[in-house]
């Protein structure tokens, strides 16, 4: 493996840890009102759809 498939490996593993930190605001889902758990629920999988579109953009930019 060549040193900047690693750099993006390991960016795009910290990029979804810090997406799923934003989205749960850094709060445990127990410690969350049921409207803040839905809204964190929502903005992950806006992230998750987010995250499949710009896959799907780099397949068919390269």
């Amino acid at each position: 493996m060549n040193l900047n498939r690693l750099i993006n490996m390991g960016m795009r593993m910290l990029m979804r840890k810090g997406i799923g930190m934003v989205a749960n605001r850094s709060k445990r889902p127990e410690d969350m009102t049921p409207e803040a758990r839905a809204r964190a629920k929502a903005a992950s999988q806006t992230a998750q759809k987010a995250q499949r579109g710009m896959r799907a953009a780099r397949r068919f930019m390269k």
